[in-house]
């Protein structure tokens, strides 16, 4: 065999709760992947998830399944058939990358033609609760300059204005994860402009996309649990105006750049998002980030210890440290 493969389940603790409107979340559940050639080793990471009928040990026999290929010396094309998109993909997929990378001794950056990472302005996350609890937790991000606010059905209206009340100049972003319908969206469409929202993500269902057809919004609606890979993208013309890219619904950093470039053509601005994850997840998405319109990559900002050679966050932009855990240039 040319190559060997091994994946493990992770739980890294969070350093306080992530409330959305789905649920609560205290650890980051994670799958890691290493894919080992001669003296060389590519790392991975995924986070499945529930709403797309995902479980760590789902993933972990998703991966198994491949094995033999992978070993073998599937190339990243060839998994595009061989794994359907999702997160068990996400994580082989970077592997593969990471590995390709060491082996030709370049950074990921310089084989997709990225140039130098620059440092990426990304939104922080003030978490579902009482409108009281999400002022005092908007007080330490004062200076942020892009906010995203988890909101559900539940008087979102309150806990928006306390949120503005505390941080009134900076970019917000809205998520009610799928929690609102079509005439709630609509009948808030004042006080979202009012409150100079930059946009709403994916207000309604997936499943309730028709719902946005002949509807003009006063702030552009993204795409977030209705887009995952460039198939099948022209469908939310109608429905959307950006489109949130997540690797770990693309499938890995090969599928987002299709998809990053599909979006362009068609039009659609671009955010890049992340689940809460350690920053294995965030580096691929860091390569995306660089020709995005927005990018929410915080998710390592939960992990109470993240991985070593992780994000840096600094005056609100994340980077990678020069001797990163994932991509880099530093190869010996």
């Amino acid at each position: 065999m040319l190559r060997q493969i091994s994946c493990r389940i992770e739980s890294w603790p969070l350093s306080s709760p992530f409330r959305i409107s789905r649920g609560v979340k205290t650890a980051a559940d994670v799958v890691y992947v290493e894919i080992t050639e001669g003296s060389f080793s590519g790392h991975g990471e995924c986070v499945p998830y529930l709403r797309y009928g995902e479980s760590c040990e789902s993933v972990a026999e998703q991966i198994d399944a491949v094995s033999d290929a992978i070993c073998d010396g599937a190339s990243r094309d060839e998994l595009l058939s061989l794994m359907p998109a999702g997160a068990a993909r996400n994580a082989v997929d970077c592997a593969l990358w990471d590995l390709e990378a060491k082996i030709a001794r370049q950074s990921v950056s310089s084989l997709i033609d990225v140039g130098t990472l620059n440092p990426v302005t990304t939104a922080v996350t003030i978490g579902l609760d009482t409108p009281e609890k999400m002022a005092a937790a908007a007080e330490p991000l004062k200076g942020a300059p892009l906010i995203k606010v988890k909101v559900d059905a539940n008087d979102p209206a309150a806990c928006l204005r306390a949120v503005r009340a505390v941080i009134p100049d900076a970019q917000m972003i809205v998520d009610p994860n799928e929690s609102w319908n079509a005439d709630l969206l609509e009948n808030l469409q004042p006080l979202l402009s009012d409150l100079k929202t930059t946009f709403v993500e994916q207000p309604v269902p997936a499943a309730e996309d028709e719902s946005l057809k002949q509807f003009v919004p006063l702030v552009p609606n993204c795409a977030d649990e209705s887009c995952h890979t460039s198939e099948g993208l022209e469908a939310l013309k109608d429905c959307y105006q950006i489109v949130n890219i997540k690797l770990d619904k693309t499938g890995g950093l090969t599928e987002a750049l299709r998809l990053l470039a599909r979006a362009r053509e068609l039009d659609f601005g671009v955010m890049i998002g992340c689940m809460v994850s350690t920053s294995l997840s965030i580096a691929p998405a860091l390569h995306i980030a660089q020709k995005a319109d927005f990018a929410d990559l915080d998710g390592p900002l939960w992990i109470a210890n993240d991985r070593q050679g992780g994000v840096i966050l600094s005056d609100a932009k994340l980077s990678l440290p020069k001797e990163s855990l994932w991509g880099n240039t530093i190869y010996i």
